[in-house]
């Protein structure tokens, strides 16, 4: 029995269009399954590249600068007491507590507080805590040192005719500075907290 001899102008083996089409279909395959896409690829954060731009922590306010007062100053504790119109909406509290930021950082603050460290060699605005309230009653001296002597202070001790506990929850911002912690320099927020005691007001929140 003889061999079959092969046809003249038939093709023998696959069609190059299907090897085309494999390749093609390989090379897709390939680029959507091994390679990650750049649109999941994070952009801050671990796994980002080291030259991406991580976006600045905080909350921004461009909103109005609201009047306010100095009502109180607690020179043994450096604090400050500040009062707003009651009106005041929280977003003109925290452009309030970025221009102090700013003034601060242009070294201009003095210029519109009482300094709480005058003497200090770091500047006027060493140690300072700035107590925002909307409240004319609250915004004085004893809301200021009860705050001052923190959450876990015994009251038999300092006797006070505005307890911690009510002086919390009438700050409308609040403005701490201590330029001799290198970790935390200054920090600002709606409410009041304690990062060391974990005691927050209902309305707190990290501005910067």
């Amino acid at each position: 029995m003889s061999e079959e001899e092969p046809t003249e102008g038939r093709r023998v083996g696959i069609h190059p269009i299907i090897v085309v089409f494999g390749v093609i279909f390989g090379l897709w395959l390939f680029i959507t399954l091994i390679i990650p896409k750049s649109k999941n690829t994070p952009t801050h954060g671990p796994g980002s590249s080291s030259d991406a731009i991580a976006p600045l922590p905080g909350i921004v306010s461009s909103d109005l600068i609201p009047q306010f007062n100095v009502t109180g100053t607690v020179i043994g504790m450096n604090a400050i007491t500040i009062l707003v119109p009651a009106a005041t909406t929280d977003s003109q509290v925290i452009a309030l507590l970025q221009s102090f930021q700013k003034a601060r950082l242009n070294e201009s603050l003095e210029g519109i507080l009482p300094a709480t460290t005058p003497e200090d060699k770091r500047g006027a605005f060493a140690i300072a805590d700035i107590y925002i309230f909307s409240e004319k009653k609250y915004a004085n001296q004893e809301s200021a040192k009860s705050l001052s002597r923190g959450a876990h202070a015994p009251g038999e001790f300092y006797p006070s005719s505005i307890p911690y506990e009510v002086a919390m929850e009438k700050v409308r911002g609040h403005y701490a500075i201590d330029l001799y912690d290198k970790t935390k320099s200054e920090q600002a927020s709606l409410g009041f907290g304690e990062d060391e005691t974990g005691v927050y007001s209902k309305r707190y929140q990290r501005v910067f």
